[in-house]
């Protein structure tokens, strides 16, 4: 694929993703986003196929970005509280974010394709707890944390994140609902040096 269509292409998922954000998924159509590209239909499908194909692609890149900004910020000499505060700020910020936020879209989609084996919000789940379990054994080793379950905590803080994505959307979440969580999180692991 030359230049001119990679950035088409990447034109095409930007305005896609604000589709999603202001649809969800399943209200969505082919149609919708030809609209929102001021692109003929023939355009659009010579670039994707299905809206399927369409949120996946986004769902792709918003993970490689977070990946990206994330691992972008650690350096050498960070310690594994450190860099678990950092990744619990970044979850912070995504989960007051208001706007611009694709969680209806992603809850939707995946309630109608649960069933497949190669879910992907299941492995971005299983990958988020395989990090983290990495981060908590790091820092038991350094003498930071203390855990007998360095698995059990990581998916207990993934499945706190999840709780709290769809609380955002569905009852609503403060700050202050989130900072609790977060504290809790890390007096959970972290050794008191006093």
């Amino acid at each position: 694929m030359g230049e001119k269509s990679l950035q088409k292409k990447q034109y095409i998922l930007e305005k896609a993703r604000e589709v999603f954000v202001e649809k969800g998924f399943k209200n969505v159509t082919m149609k919708d986003i030809v609209e929102a590209c001021e692109i003929s239909r023939g355009g659009l499908y010579l670039y994707f196929s299905s809206t399927e194909e369409i949120l996946l692609e986004v769902l792709k890149a918003e993970a490689d970005e977070a990946d990206d900004v994330f691992t972008n910020r650690i350096t050498e000499e960070d310690t594994a509280a450190y860099i678990l505060t950092l990744f619990l700020k970044e979850q912070k910020k995504e989960l007051l974010r208001k706007k611009n936020n694709l969680t209806v879209a992603i809850y939707e989609y995946f309630f109608l394709h649960k069933a497949e084996k190669n879910n992907m919000l299941r492995r971005q789940f299983d990958a988020g707890v395989k990090v983290i379990e990495k981060l908590i054994e790091s820092g038991i080793a350094s003498g930071e944390f203390y855990c007998e379950n360095p698995k059990g905590a990581a998916s207990n803080i993934m499945y706190v994140l999840e709780g709290l994505k769809i609380n955002s959307q569905t009852m609503g979440i403060t700050e202050k609902m989130v900072d609790e969580q977060m504290l809790y999180i890390m007096e959970g692991l972290i050794i008191d040096m006093e």
